[in-house]
Order: structure tokens, then sequence, then C-alpha cells
């Protein structure tokens, strides 16, 4: 008898799919005799030697165990095939019933959490406002004087410098300098991206997969309630405020997974490895190909 798989995707909502899968014949019957040898090799049956219990007494004895091996080992075969045949990207471990098993036929439904079709705006030439960074000799001399306070002296002089680990006051100045002004292009450079993520997310109405979001809320979760300890709060106050800290969170976890799923499609698009660096190498594609306009407002 040759093999026979039938199988159906179908669309449940924009992320949810399930896949009805019906196999038999061959697929089937060769699963469990590989499976019976297996078992076999280290079955332990009262009357016969280990690795020479017959077939029949096998059977008899470890039919349920076969049964649970046969589905262990066939599902996750047949499951990746279609995924593979479909094309399928999927998010999260599927959810699998109505699983149906005989010696010689195999059926069960999968349902998986897809990534959303996503309508790119167009992510080359956006237009980034930049300003250039200048330091006044006021921020510096705000910056000297908290230091001064900071360390109760009355002279802000050489001495005072060389207490600091410079040798004199000018080079303390031109520190303090490169100090504000790498803050000031750091910050800058925050904003671009931020305005850039908002640009390309906003109004992009997409359904978002239900596990990716559970699992960013759980990351963020956590960091907060790390935080909240580092700031001395006791465990028992925030495992009670812990249902509302989460519901706070959601729209962060909303936003962060919609960011993510935008600079995953720009990078299938621009053939970028979907690996840990992807959405860093995605935004530097951005900010390479956006028209930088310098502006004047502060």
């Amino acid at each position: 008898m040759c093999s026979l798989m039938k199988a159906e995707v179908k669309k449940l909502d924009s992320t949810k799919r399930e896949i009805s899968v019906e196999v038999s014949g061959d697929i089937v019957k060769n699963k469990f005799k590989e499976v019976f040898e297996k078992i076999g090799k280290g079955a332990k049956v009262a009357g016969f030697r280990t690795g020479h219990v017959p077939g029949d007494i096998l059977e008899k004895n470890f039919s349920s165990q076969a049964k649970e091996l046969v589905l262990k080992e066939l599902i996750p075969e047949l499951y990746n095939q279609v995924l593979d045949k479909e094309g399928l990207e999927v998010v999260e471990l599927p959810s699998i019933i109505d699983v149906k098993l005989d010696r010689a036929n195999l059926s069960f439904k999968a349902t998986v959490e897809v990534n959303p079709q996503i309508q790119l705006k167009n992510y080359k030439g956006l237009t980034v406002n930049y300003k250039k960074i200048e330091v006044n000799p006021d921020e510096v001399k705000r910056n000297i004087d908290s230091l001064r306070e900071s360390r109760k002296v009355d002279n802000v002089n050489d001495n005072f410098a060389k207490g600091l680990g410079y040798p004199n006051l000018a080079e303390l100045e031109m520190a303090v300098e490169r100090q504000i002004y790498l803050e000031k292009e750091n910050q800058q450079r925050q904003k671009i991206e931020q305005d850039i993520l908002e640009g390309l997310t906003q109004d992009l109405n997409i359904k978002l997969p239900q596990s990716l979001v559970n699992r960013q809320l759980q990351d963020l979760l956590r960091q907060a309630k790390i935080d909240l300890v580092l700031k001395g709060i006791p465990k028992e106050k925030i495992e009670e405020q812990e249902k509302e800290l989460s519901q706070k969170l959601i729209p962060a976890a909303e936003s962060q997974v919609r960011i993510y799923l935008v600079l995953a499609e720009i990078a299938k698009k621009e053939n970028i490895p979907q690996d840990e660096h992807m959405p860093h190498r995605v935004m530097e594609l951005l900010l390479r190909e956006a028209d930088w306009k310098e502006s004047n407002q502060g």
C-alpha cells in the first residue's frame, strides 16, 4: 500500500491558522515497524531474552507505548512538512487536537499563530530632521559648578581640576564640554530612531500575534519588578501591584512587537539575516537611505 497525505490549511483570522493533516499507508505502517524494532531491542518480558521477544508478544505488551512513540515522532515530522510546503512562518509551538491513530492511519489538527501580512510603507527616503549640536559656555559652567558643590570646595581653579584627575582647569572644561556634546548627540540619535520607528508603524493596522505580545509583556514585567526591587520596594508590595503593573505595560509590549514585525518584514525584503542583530542592521539601512534635513529649531 502506498502512502497518501492530505493537508488543509484553514485561516481562522489574520494570525491564526488551523492545519488538518491526514496520512495513511506506508508512512504509518513503517513508523510502527521502526518503533517496535526500537522497543524490541530493550524489551524485557518473562521467559524471553532481552532483544529476542517475538513480534506478537511485543504487540500485546507494548502497543500503547508504541502508539505514543509513533505520535511523538510522526506528528512533528508531518507538521514541519506542511509548514515548509505552505511557507508558514509560525511564532509559537502549535496546539495539537483531534488526534486519531490506528495501524495504518493518522490524523490530527494543529492550531498555530503566524506573523500577520504587513503592507509596508515606503521605508526608503524617510525624512530625518537633525540639528547641529552645540554646547554653550553656560552649560559647561553649570556642570562644573555642580561638581564644585558636590565636592564642597570654594574655588574652581587648576588645583580643583587636578583633584578630579585633569592637569588644569582648561582640560577639565574641555572634558566636560565633550561629555555634554556626546550626551546631546546620543539623545538626538535616539530621538531620530524613535521618529523613524513611529513613522513606519503609525496607522499600521495589523493584528498582533498574542503569543508574541504575551512573551514581550512577561519580559517587560520581569524587568519592571527587578527595577522595583532595586528601589527597595518590598516583595509583597510588588506582588500586590503585579496585575496593575502588567495592565500598564500592555501598550509598550504591543508597540515593541509591532516595531519588531515591521523591522522583520523590511529585513526579509532586504535579505538581512533574521538574527539578534537584525533590528540594528535594519535601522542602519533606514538611516543610510533617509533624507537628512538640518533644522535650526531647538
